[in-house]
């Protein structure tokens, strides 16, 4: 019987996520007849005259994400390494502590924050300095917005630091000693240690704490929507708004007054699930091989 029962369990999530995906197709049939892929490389998004494209909605979505993991996994490995390597004893479970803490906030208070701090200071102060300073590229010119996707993208790195530094800090404590007192033994240094020794034989996990990051960027709704200034757009500036998947569906779901509105936010809808798939089943395709390559970090 605990057999049987482990075994359903264990189905139970493939078929609900097989169920979600024909009830997404099913919802997004009407657009897909009258589209086809022409709704991916579209770009209008029209529900008065009923014209919809997702190609600037796909496009925000992996960008977002990408910046996101940009500007957090550099600054989630400095604080994951800080607090197994180099942190006072008595200050590693506090910081740890407050750092599983961030993780328990809402997205929507992160985008109010977001509304009434964070994009005042980015408006007033770091924004005029990028594009004093790095104005001679494309991406750091053009009027300054409040709402935009650079905006959206650091908001994002804020929410996902958590899970990359919770589960990086975790896969560096797991790390045998052994490993540690090796390169102290060859006269490495404390640093040298962590980057010759620690961090490679944890690389298999340090990138599936990315990964988690990654799934977190690529769903996330509410504080996007808030930031993100929510324009059906595609622009090199990052100070410009943008729009992801996501945001739509929550900005037109309940506003959807014609079927073929309904269909198209659910072809949206459909497209995320794949996006997210694609890009995940790529992000373990490339752990496996890291795995595969590291000796030690097999383990983890």
């Amino acid at each position: 019987m605990f057999r049987v029962a482990l075994t359903i369990a264990a189905l139970a999530i493939p078929i609900l996520l097989l169920f979600l995906l024909l009830e997404l197709h099913s919802g997004a049939r009407l657009a897909i007849s009258r589209y086809g892929l022409g709704f991916v490389t579209g770009s209008t998004w029209d529900p008065v005259a009923e014209e919809f494209g997702a190609f600037p909605l796909i496009a925000g979505t992996l960008l977002s994400s990408f910046l996101a993991l940009l500007i957090a996994v550099p600054l989630s490995l400095g604080v994951a390494i800080y607090i197994t390597e180099f942190a006072p004893r008595v200050l590693r479970q506090p910081i740890a502590f407050l750092i599983e803490l961030l993780a328990a906030i809402p997205s929507v208070v992160y985008g109010l924050w977001g509304i009434y701090v964070l994009i005042p200071i980015l408006k007033k102060f770091v924004f005029p300095v990028l594009r004093s300073g790095l104005g001679f590229l494309p991406f750091f010119q053009g009027p300054i917005y409040g709402p935009s996707m650079l905006s959206a993208s650091i908001i994002l790195a804020i929410m996902i630091m958590p899970f990359i530094m919770s589960v990086a800090r975790e896969v560096l404590i797991a790390v045998p000693g052994s490993q540690r007192e090796a390169a102290l033994a060859l006269g490495a240094t404390r640093w040298e240690a962590v980057m010759s020794a620690i961090i490679p034989y944890a690389r298999s996990g340090i990138l599936g704490a990315i990964i988690l990051g990654l799934g977190r960027a690529l769903g996330e709704t509410m504080a996007v929507t808030m930031l993100i200034g929510n324009r059906n757009a595609i622009s090199a500036s990052l100070f410009a708004p943008g729009y992801t998947m996501a945001a739509v569906i929550a900005n037109e779901f309940s506003e959807a007054a014609t079927d073929l509105h309904f269909s198209a936010l659910a072809y949206v809808a459909f497209l995320l699930f794949l996006v997210t798939v694609l890009v995940n089943a790529l992000a373990r395709l490339l752990i496996w091989r890291v795995a595969r390559g590291s000796g030690g970090g097999k383990g983890l």
